[in-house]
């Protein structure tokens, strides 16, 4: 007797209807239940889906779907971010509208997304271009602005002067117009600033608290946020090389080691520095002077704060006069210093920093020891191969020489402040974050501009001010906005006399800070969430995403929950318990997008293979955090595993009369039967534990193909397969199968298929219905194990020599420590290793390892 073809298509179609159908994700509050917020980074909709996009959802699913089988309330949102330049730009290149263009990605990206299975809560779902969303965009920036956390001051942006507008900075290519190879020039705006470093040490003190985050991206946010404790030191700058040249103006440094002052052999400057405009000025062609900076500026500020980039810089011509040694040094432009961290000038001590000793070997800039080490010979600087940066004893640095780093410290900076030139000081890199974009697709920012009354807020029952329909999109002009009369042109809410609105927008970014919060309330029309439904929510249990939005976006979300937390609707302190950052789905050895030409339609492959084996296949062939290599031949194996699970499982139910199959319990089992319920047991035990706490889907995968395998070679042994009841035995031709070892295969099969189907859910739906469960596979709950039937009788030892495996023994679970010991010692393969030598001590771990240590 065959088994019927499994059909992927046929039956994802089936159970994906069936769970609209019944809703079967739309939750509640409901305090009966522990809550589960699980949750995916918002996606953009930037065109068809590709399986690179897919991986990060499908991480989400399976944690989502194995809390809801163990009995968890599980709230699995999904939305879209669907402002922002990508849109517009895309409007500009097809002569669409970017709503119509975001619009339709939408379609076409959620359709994807239900093909797949994904068991979201499609009731929440919004788009932030809706202006039901939006609105509160506008509610939180004006309760920001009550509270002076969002002002108005000057800034520099990139200016395009033939398409007259202004540029973000990946618009930038080479200093030019990525339109029309312009020349990008600076120009100052007012722009709209909120102050996020009024948070800045609370941002950094609660990085210590998110245990359950990446440790490299808790590296990250520490890094960003930048706290650093030093000193501000004033230098006199001149204009040429003689000591009684009168001093232009002052120039400040920041600096951590103040201890190194004295070894200072140039002074180094961000190409955004506003003394490098005013030195231009005084050139003899200032337009050379502005080309050659205009360079440095167009690097990616990334790559400049990372250091990767190679170090450049020229002379300016002019000096710096060193305080402490009333000396002059040079001052340089150079393509690594930030205009935003410290004061944008960085005195630059080749022997003990090195990034300044590498900026100066380049440029044959000098090379000056003041501080020595204490445990290693003197350093001399021209003989330096790398700089020395810990902290020693100070020489050549005059009367503070002798003295040790953090002494040095301490009285450099009362010398300095007790002359006037200096003081110890904090320092942050965060900077007040600007939210203010000249552009159309975005929210509009909620300000009036009244002649007679000045700067007034759009009165809260008149939001959202909608961000108007305009048809002919060119993206010119200083702000789209600006050259939507309609728009522009209002009455003041105070005087009533004619007024402007605000015609820049939001930064999209502030629609990702806090969509988290709407989810668990997206219908409210009278607020952005109602605080308690958020307090039932939230944190956040699991969130996963890309690595590229480690910094700003989250640290962005961190401060939007410090601010709803001082408006009193939410009660906790960081929005997200537990952080995954999944890794790219690479394709030809590069990460897969549509400039490259390298994407995998996922359209393709569920028409080609369904749904359950492309999931399956993105979450067995890595970690999550790891990178992949799509394969097609990767894709096929996932096919043929389900294949074998169809048939293994089809072949029982058409040849058992399950219902009258008993518990293993109630039998008396032969070692055979013991063995591969030990196997299940087992099996359900590191499942278990890899999914939660660990995330290490792609063993779960593998630990239930080796069962697959177990159960085959069991049943084939059993006689299991296409068989018939006689009386109380169960035949097959001559051979005769025992009804304990139908129940050890029933309840084998039942646990791999709930274990499986978080992985791929519609064929383990089918499969539960044909094991004779009507009532859908998560009512069914995760599969429990018995810790007595999953241990092993046996176990692998290995057996270290001095750290290094040397052997591998079988012994009894239940062996003490000190026979351990013995059958170590007894080993051939150690007794070669030790080879006569002393043994200093035996090492035995918790039963999972024995070390000898020999000398």
């Amino acid at each position: 007797m065959s088994v019927r073809d499994y059909d992927p298509q046929a039956i994802e179609k089936k159970w994906q209807q069936r769970w609209q159908e019944s809703r079967a994700f739309e939750v509640t509050e409901d305090d009966s239940r522990p809550k589960f917020y699980c949750l995916v980074m918002f996606a953009y909709p930037s065109g068809h889906a590709h399986v690179g996009h897919v991986r990060n959802y499908m991480i989400g699913d399976v944690v989502a779907r194995t809390k809801r089988m163990q009995g968890f309330n599980v709230l699995h949102p999904f939305g879209w971010d669907a402002f922002g330049l990508p849109a517009e730009n895309a409007a500009i290149k097809h002569g669409d509208h970017p709503e119509r263009w975001t619009v339709s990605n939408i379609t076409h990206m959620k359709g994807q997304l239900q093909r797949l299975g994904i068991s979201y809560s499609w009731e929440r779902e919004f788009a932030t271009c809706n202006s039901d969303y939006y609105k509160w965009n506008q509610w939180l920036f004006l309760q920001m602005l009550e509270r002076d956390l969002a002002y108005r001051k000057r800034s520099t942006v990139n200016w395009c002067s033939s398409c007259q507008t202004v540029l973000a900075n990946e618009q930038v290519v080479d200093t030019r117009c990525w339109r029309c190879d312009t020349e990008v020039q600076d120009r100052d705006l007012d722009q709209w600033f909120l102050r996020i470093t009024k948070y800045a040490d609370d941002l950094l003190g609660g990085v210590d608290q998110l245990g359950e985050w990446p440790s490299k991206v808790l590296t990250m946010q520490r890094n960003w946020i930048g706290r650093s404790e030093g000193s501000r030191v004033t230098f006199s700058v001149v204009r040429d090389g003689e000591e009684t040249d009168k001093p232009e103006e002052a120039l400040s440094v920041f600096t951590t080691r103040v201890d190194t002052i004295y070894g200072a052999t140039c002074l180094l400057l961000a190409p955004e520095h506003p003394l490098v405009d005013r030195i231009a000025d005084l050139k003899s062609n200032p337009q050379i002077f502005r080309d050659n900076v205009s360079q440095f500026k167009a690097l990616d500020r990334m790559s400049r704060l990372t250091g990767k980039v190679e170090k450049e810089g020229f002379d300016t011509g002019r000096f710096a006069v060193n305080p402490f040694t009333n000396k002059k040094i040079p001052i340089w432009v150079t393509n690594f210093v930030l205009a935003d961290y410290g004061t944008g000038a960085v005195m630059a001590v080749p022997a003990h920093d090195q990034r300044d000793f590498e900026f100066a070997k380049k440029y044959g800039l000098p090379v000056r020891v003041v501080v020595q080490p204490t445990t290693t010979q003197q350093l001399i600087g021209e003989t330096l191969e790398s700089a020395s940066t810990v902290h020693g004893e100070l020489v050549d640095s005059g009367p503070f020489s002798g003295l040790r780093s953090s002494e040095a410290i301490s009285e450099m900076n009362r010398f300095a402040e007790a002359e006037g030139f200096g003081a110890s000081e904090v320092q942050l890199r965060l900077k007040d974050w600007g939210v203010s974009r000249q552009r159309y697709w975005g929210t509009p920012i909620p300000i009036i501009y009244c002649p007679h009354c000045g700067t007034k807020p759009v009165p809260l029952e008149d939001l959202p001010v909608r961000l108007p329909i305009v048809e002919e999109f060119t993206g010119r002009g200083a702000s789209p906005l600006s050259q939507v009369s309609e728009f522009v042109n209002t009455a003041c809410p105070e005087c009533g006399e004619p007024a402007k609105r605000e015609t820049d927008t939001m930064d999209t970014f502030f629609d990702s800070s806090w969509y988290f919060y709407r989810f668990c309330d997206p219908k409210n029309n009278e607020l952005p969430f109602v605080p308690e439904k958020v307090k039932y929510w939230c944190p956040v249990d699991f969130y996963s995403g890309g690595v590229e939005h480690a910094i700003l976006h989250l640290i962005y979300s961190r401060f939007f929950c410090r601010v709803f937390g001082d408006l009193k609707m939410v009660d906790h302190d960081e929005p997200f318990t537990r952080l995954l950052t999944q890794g790219m789905v690479l394709r030809n050895g590069a990460v897969m997008s549509k400039s490259k030409g390298n994407v995998v339609d996922p359209d393709e492959m569920l028409a080609t293979y369904g749904a359950d084996a492309l999931r399956l296949y993105e979450m067995f062939v890595a970690p999550p955090e790891k990178e992949i290599e799509w394969t097609d031949t990767g894709l096929e194996g996932s096919q043929r595993f389900l294949t074998r699970v169809w048939r293994l499982v089809l072949s029982y139910c058409e040849s058992v009369e399950i219902e009258g199959v008993k518990e293993p319990s109630c039998f008396d089992l032969i070692d055979t039967d013991r063995d591969m319920r030990r196997k299940t047991h087992s099996t359900i035990r590191r499942v278990s534990e890899d999914i939660d706490p660990r995330v290490h889907l792609n063993t779960v995968v593998s630990a239930l193909m080796e069962l697959v395998n177990e159960l085959y070679l069991y049943c084939d042994q059993e006689n299991i397969g296409s068989l018939k009841r006689s009386g109380s035995l169960v035949e097959t031709g001559s051979q005769v199968c025992r009804p304990e070892s139908l129940s050890v295969v029933k309840e084998s099969l039942e646990s791999l298929v709930l274990m499986l189907a978080p992985f791929t859910p519609h064929i383990c739906e089918e499969l539960w219905e044909e094991l004779g469960h009507s009532d859908g596979i998560t009512a069914a709950g995760w599969p429990a194990y018995d810790a007595n039937v999953a241990k092993s009788e046996e176990i692998v030892i290995p057996v270290q020599v001095n750290g290094r495996v040397r052997a591998r023994i079988i012994v009894s679970s239940e062996l003490n420590e000190e026979k351990l010991k013995q059958l170590a010692l007894e080993n051939s393969q150690v007794q070669r290793n030790i080879d006569g030598r002393s043994i200093k001590k035996i090492i035995v771990v918790s039963s999972k390892l024995v070390n000898i240590v020999v000398v």
